[in-house]
């Protein structure tokens, strides 16, 4: 177990909370949910066949009786679930009937949850696309009153360091007010896990050196983003762009790039300019680098959801309850 994953583990277990996985039969959640109760930094609630997963937490030394587990299809609660999501959604449509159907789907099942106050966050992925584990939320949770733009953050796991990573997973071509948004939201989700945020706005271009919309869509997302920083944090955080990533990361290389930027070549926050340049380099650190990689977290939401890549293991899922339960309990 790494330090960072250890340090949440730790912050978790100062005030317990509880979150639903709702890929219940999956054998990396079960893996998983046997470590957590091993631990016991948080409370479970599984989702799916209550008797195959019984088995497979006995066959992991797992008491089965320490967690709770719901089967979406038949569970008690549909009917109410399904009050209320018809309630949510009818003004886009939805039909009694269908908000019926949705409410069995266990990702849906699973939100309406946390929504409804039986859990605290969620987390899944495991099984489903982040479009399938992200869109309940958004239509369900929905955003922290006052957020304008919901976005993720990846946290990077590197040589003993941490940085985070954002927009890797939710907002596909941002403006720059949009990543002005996701610069504030990373920085709370910093503070929030104890990093001394130093930001950098990412692009092929450093100081002007490089031209085009791209460019200046950054730039004008940096000014505003030290405008409203410096309102929130005052000077203790520093932000800087347009950067291209070794001018934001190497000292030596700001040196000659960018001189005056108060990063120094010392980022640990870094903001892509777009969906495309965020999942590929969180993806070509985690595999060429070896990185440990948690998340995709969303950032703004009402309550915590948060979404795993499929091809993520155990160790995965249980850093990011961790996560979820801290967020939670932030709330």
């Amino acid at each position: 177990m790494s330090e960072f994953s250890e340090k949440i583990i730790k912050r978790a277990s100062e005030h317990i909370r509880t979150i639903v996985l709702p890929e219940g039969e999956d054998d990396r959640t079960i893996a998983a949910a046997a470590t957590i109760l091993e631990h016991g930094f948080a409370k479970l609630i599984l989702l799916g066949n209550i008797e195959q997963i019984q088995a497979k937490l006995t066959e992991k030394g797992a008491d089965p009786a320490q967690l709770q587990i719901m089967d979406p299809k038949n569970d008690p609660k549909l009917d109410e679930f399904a009050r209320e999501l018809y309630e949510l959604r009818k003004e886009k449509g939805m039909m009694a009937e269908r908000a019926a159907q949705i409410v069995t789907d266990e990702i849906y099942f699973g939100t309406m949850l946390v929504k409804l106050g039986y859990a605290d966050g969620l987390v899944a992925g495991a099984c489903h696309s982040s479009a399938d584990t992200i869109r309940p939320a958004l239509q369900i949770i929905k955003s922290f009153q006052g957020m304008r733009t919901i976005s993720s953050t990846f946290f990077m796991c590197l040589d003993g360091e941490i940085y985070l990573f954002s927009d890797c997973a939710i907002v596909q071509k941002p403006d720059s007010s949009q990543l002005c948004d996701i610069t504030v939201e990373t920085i709370k989700t910093a503070f929030l896990f104890g990093l001394k945020p130093r930001v950098a706005l990412l692009s092929y271009s450093t100081k002007g050196s490089g031209s085009g919309e791209g460019v200046d869509k950054v730039a004008r997302a940096a000014d505003r983003a030290k405008e409203r920083v410096f309102a929130l944090f005052g000077a203790t955080v520093p932000v800087d762009g347009e950067l291209q990533l070794d001018a934001a990361f190497v000292p030596e290389v700001a040196l000659l790039k960018c001189p005056d930027s108060p990063l120094k070549g010392n980022a640990n926050v870094f903001i892509f300019p777009d969906l495309a340049s965020g999942n590929i380099c969180y993806k070509a650190v985690q595999r060429f680098a070896g990185a440990e990689a948690f998340g995709p977290v969303l950032q703004g939401l009402a309550k915590p959801v948060n979404d795993l890549s499929r091809g993520c293991d155990a160790h995965d899922i249980v850093g990011t309850v961790a996560i979820t339960a801290i967020q939670a309990a932030a709330m």
